[in-house]
């Protein structure tokens, strides 16, 4: 489940050339800076008042970017999205249309393809999110491992090495992961699949599968 069309629409970006000739989806993550490189260094941005924007920043018709908004670039943003007060975008992200990038959301070294919605206090690094995945307010996606090394995946129940020290997640198409949820380095969501508010997640994750926590929750009487 780990190749590119097991998990993402490639009909869904503009910028589908990026996956050629990676055998892994996680693979596009290095590719992200220098496919930039060539796309946006000829571009002036557009002007938003309030907001502040780098020379490498490419945005599409009818995207809105609302003052407070900060992108460093280099970066594409496609067609009729928003860029709610706040954001932070940093280097090396490419959006897709019709995406929301909200209030206190960070951006850095990720692929979204069109229709993503990020909209409140989200963290997304080193990661990849399909057409219409969905983000819960809180919703973090951990890059690093706490301890040294790179990050590890499980190839047919054998722990395999990605090659990458930052690498937070794929979340195929229509994914969704609920509020405060946090996805942990590596984290593989399949199409269709929910992690619940709340869950702190590690590995694969099927398509059409939930992820819940059962933790028991105790009421006692209120005393004076």
């Amino acid at each position: 489940m780990f190749h590119v069309t097991n998990l993402f629409d490639l009909t869904q970006t503009e910028h589908a050339a990026i996956f050629d000739k990676c055998t892994h989806a996680w693979e596009v993550l290095p590719k992200i800076e220098a496919y930039l490189e060539r796309i946006t260094k000829q571009n002036p941005p557009k002007r938003f008042p309030g907001a502040s924007i780098g020379d490498r920043v490419v945005i599409g018709e009818g995207t809105v970017v609302e003052p407070g908004a900060l992108i460093k670039g280099p970066a594409i943003i496609g067609k009729n999205c928003q860029i709610r007060h706040n954001a932070y975008i940093r280097e090396n992200v490419i959006i897709g249309d019709n995406c929301v990038v909200g209030n206190a959301s960070e951006l850095k070294n990720a692929f979204l393809f069109n229709g993503v919605q990020a909209p409140h206090y989200n963290y997304i690094g080193d990661s990849v999110l399909g057409y219409k995945a969905h983000l819960g307010a809180g919703v973090k996606i951990s890059n690093v491992k706490l301890l040294a090394g790179n990050v590890l995946v499980e190839l047919d129940g054998v722990p395999t090495d990605t090659g990458l020290r930052k690498f937070g997640a794929l979340m195929g198409d229509h994914a969704e992961a609920g509020c405060n949820a946090v996805l942990n380095p590596g984290t593989i969501l399949g199409r269709n699949s929910v992690v619940y508010p709340n869950v702190f997640w590690r590995g694969i994750l099927p398509a059409n599968m939930i992820a819940k926590n059962k933790a028991e929750i105790e009421v006692v009487v209120k005393r004076p």
